[in-house]
């Protein structure tokens, strides 16, 4: 079933001698539950174009529908509601709160949205990210591997209806990169979230269903793994 809708999409930065056009009416779909790797060069607009479908970067032109809802047809505050709560979105750095301990770090989208903290999704969370342990300490008491665990928690949260890692294990060694992804794909498998992954590693994008390549701001190819 078609969930997410990407249609013509465009994003041009600046004006004149300094335009550059990062997408360049770039169309796709990806069905509800999918694991999809978008991969390309530096500067290829794979960052971009998921940052459009998270709704943080506003396109310049075509439509993204998510669940057959126009994402930009909203008012501020209505896409930053849909942000919080259907949008899991994963950077490459952590972004953690360094005065906040793992449970806060977690929990702070619910809290941010004013709403009661499910605490049985919570330690369902905690086991499946294996930080029970972890769980009081701070950022800077945690390995890389770990602050990245809780990022993913964070994003995991609010049950979103799709997740979006931008080159999550960049900043990681081969092996916290390896356990990053067998949690990401564990969760896209237990919680039937679509999942979109940005990568430049060709090992990890052969890990998802579809591999979609960009290049100059345009989808070039798409495989079935």
């Amino acid at each position: 079933m078609e969930f997410l809708k990407v249609e013509n999409l465009c994003k041009v930065y600046g004006k004149g001698d300094n335009r550059v056009t990062a997408l360049d009416h770039v169309s796709l779909t990806v069905e509800k539950g999918e694991f999809v790797a978008i991969i390309g060069a530096s500067g290829s607009g794979k960052s971009t174009l998921l940052h459009a479908i998270a709704g943080v970067d506003v396109p310049t032109g075509g439509k993204i529908y998510l669940d057959g809802q126009d994402v930009y047809e909203r008012s501020s505050e209505e896409l930053a509601i849909f942000r919080r709560r259907q949008v899991g979105l994963i950077y490459q750095f952590n972004n953690l709160i360094p005065t906040l301990n793992v449970v806060e770090n977690i929990t702070l989208p619910v809290l941010m949205d004013r709403r009661k903290v499910n605490r049985e999704r919570l330690s369902e969370l905690l086991e499946l990210l294996g930080l029970e342990d972890r769980k009081h300490h701070l950022p800077g008491q945690l390995s890389g591997g770990q602050q990245q665990r809780v990022a993913i928690g964070r994003a995991l949260m609010n049950a979103p209806a799709v997740m979006l890692a931008d080159e999550p294990t960049g900043a990681l060694d081969s092996r916290n990169g390896r356990e990053i992804i067998r949690l990401l794909k564990e969760s896209n498998q237990k919680y039937r979230q679509t999942l979109l992954l940005v990568t430049h590693d060709e090992n990890i994008a052969l890990q998802a269903r579809r591999i979609i390549t960009v290049g100059d701001g345009k989808v070039v190819r798409e495989v079935r793994t």
